[in-house]
């Protein structure tokens, strides 16, 4: 019974311990540092050991300007504890005070102790940069490396580097690290991208390309091949990352995946030039099935993409040689899918189609690839205007694959199929799940719905012109773009000057780009402008009006005020770090 209320007293000790110390965390946060202060007292009095207490306690007495108070409370736990960090403490208290040379004459202090016991280093170090001290952050990194060479702190030194502006030694140190611990390559290269798209110093990226050519050159080793490739990649030259990527599998013929892979990213940047001759290299130097099939795969869907009505006949042969030279498996499963799309939405045969699906379902497949023909197989019911029986087949995707980007897809078609019913309730809910999905295109697309919904149901609580725009869109879905057209038309008409007008004249802007009918795309895209300027829509009516001016029509001067207006009126848009990349090569500056 005894042991019985002893646990039960300490409980209660415990927890009014912790209520204590969320309170004078709260009156810490709010501001009100003479009640933090006398909270962190009684809480360093309960446990004199402990750091924060006396930290959070010393931070009180400093916004109170009570720096003798701080000045004795620090020397106290210095001459108790011994530990160099209390020589910084004592330090920022002084400078605090504008007393520079006392300030100094400390920091200078715990530096020696570096000197003495390089282990000390990770605390002082940390001090510093907490008081954004960088400089000395840095000396204390350097002195322990000279004391002590196994230590390795290139990465913490590289982003000191970073954060005083020193581009050069920033880069250098982390390449540095990177080629000796290739392990932390991914987490440099997250680094130095930030650097690259950022505002910032403008040279950055000539003096990391600089600096990777240079020690390719020097060092001969495949690894910094490697490197240009990752750095042309965040360019989009995916010509000149290409030429690295050879440079690599000439010394290492082994495999393929990264150039395959470096077709695919060219692909989605929509550089079909440099992706074919990618794709091509693929083909001409393999004899790997799955390789083949996948070069193959994509080189097909690039065609059937750019494809007039008039190539269709040829495609579907092309498609049916293939599949006759490769066979049906499960290894040409990619290439099956694509000819049931192709029939089904190209050549509007879905029976034929759907016949193509069932027959890959009797392969033997695994549960990834059955969910890729069950996925195609959805979306051809869906076509045949079959919602509930495609919402099925989305729906055990979605169970089968929980939490994989495929079951997310699942989830953003399934909401589409009941924004193209109508069911508009149940599809805002769904698109407003999946905003924050894992990957942004899902959730770049269910915001965009999400939005779409929501904004045109506050301004027509009936929803009627929602219905005719969902109804537009379910067109589109069926590549019925000529009745999309007319649809979209029929609503600029019928819903003149309200809400729904600027997402229509954005969708029509897109058809009739599509199409190559450029001036009328940008005729939509002005309308945008100067009708709905304080709308969602103006971000993406100036990005698509520059983009077209740029590499459609040639006309770069009038390309160059459009990306402007986003850099200095949308820095939230998604399309403001392309813009003003293509701002500035427009501008005519050479180091983006």
């Amino acid at each position: 019974m005894k042991k019985l209320f002893l646990h039960i007293a300490l409980f209660f000790s415990l927890v009014c311990f912790s209520q204590n110390e969320q309170l004078a965390q709260y009156y810490f946060d709010k501001g009100d540092f003479e009640k933090a202060k006398i909270s962190f007292e009684e809480l360093l009095k309960a446990t004199p050991s402990n750091s924060q207490y006396f930290q959070k306690m010393i931070d009180c007495y400093q916004q109170l300007q009570q720096f003798d108070v701080a000045e004795k409370a620090i020397q106290a736990r210095l001459d108790k504890y011994k530990q160099g960090i209390l020589l910084v403490e004592l330090g920022y208290n002084f400078q605090l005070q504008k007393n520079e040379a006392s300030a100094k004459k400390y920091y200078d202090e715990s530096i020696d102790r570096i000197k003495k016991n390089p282990t000390e280093v990770y605390s002082i170090s940390n001090s510093f940069e907490r008081k954004v001290l960088l400089e000395y952050a840095l000396k204390s990194y350097q002195t322990a490396i000279i004391i002590d060479p196994k230590l390795n702190f290139n990465y913490q030194m590289a982003q000191l580097y970073g954060q005083l502006g020193n581009s050069e030694m920033m880069i250098t140190t982390f390449l540095d690290e990177a080629f000796a611990n290739p392990q932390n390559s991914i987490q440099i290269q997250n680094q130095l991208a930030r650097f690259m798209v950022e505002e910032g110093d403008e040279n950055f990226n000539e003096i990391l390309r600089k600096s990777l050519i240079t020690r390719a050159q020097k060092n001969q080793d495949v690894f910094w091949n490697q490197y240009l490739s990752w750095f042309y990649v965040q360019q989009k030259e995916f010509g000149k990352a290409f030429i690295q990527e050879k440079a690599v599998y000439k010394r290492n013929p082994e495999s393929l995946s990264s150039i395959i892979n470096l077709g695919q990213l060219a692909i989605e940047e929509d550089d079909s030039e440099a992706a074919k001759e990618i794709l091509g290299f693929v083909l001409e130097n393999t004899k790997d099935l799955k390789l083949l099939i996948q070069a193959t795969s994509y080189l097909i869907e690039m065609k059937i993409d750019k494809a007039q009505q008039k190539d269709f006949a040829a495609i579907n042969t092309e498609l049916s040689n293939l599949l006759t030279e490769y066979g049906i498996s499960p290894f040409t499963l990619s290439l099956q899918l694509i000819q049931a799309h192709f029939v089904t939405f190209n050549l509007k045969k879905p029976e034929e189609g759907k016949s193509i699906i069932m027959k890959a379902l009797e392969l033997q497949l695994s549960e990834y690839e059955a969910a890729q023909a069950k996925m195609e197989l959805a979306d051809i019911l869906l076509f045949e205007e079959k919602f509930n029986q495609a919402l099925l087949y989305y729906s055990q995707i979605e169970e089968n694959l929980k939490n994989d980007v495929m079951a997310h897809e699942a989830s953003l078609k399934a909401a589409k199929t009941s924004y193209f019913q109508g069911d508009f309730v149940w599809a805002s809910k769904q698109f407003k799940e999946l905003k924050s999905a894992s990957t942004q295109l899902i959730a770049n697309d269910a915001l965009e719905y999400f939005l779409l919904i929501s904004d045109n149901t506050v301004a027509d609580s009936t929803q009627t012109a929602l219905k005719q725009f969902s109804k537009g869109d379910y067109l589109l879905y069926q590549n019925r773009n000529l009745e999309a057209i007319s649809q979209f038309q029929s609503i600029l008409k019928s819903f003149k000057g309200q809400d729904i007008e600027a997402v229509t004249l954005l969708r029509l802007g897109q058809l009739y780009e599509k199409q190559g009918e450029y001036n009328l795309a940008l005729s939509q895209y002005q309308n945008i402008i100067a009708q709905h300027s304080e709308g969602i829509y103006i971000d993406e009516a100036l990005y698509f009006s520059a983009e077209m001016y740029n590499n459609k029509l040639q006309q770069p001067e009038k390309a160059k005020p459009l990306y402007e207006k986003i850099i200095f009126n949308h820095q939230d848009s998604i399309y403001f770090v392309d813009a003003r990349k293509e701002y500035r090569l427009l501008r005519g500056d050479k180091n983006l």
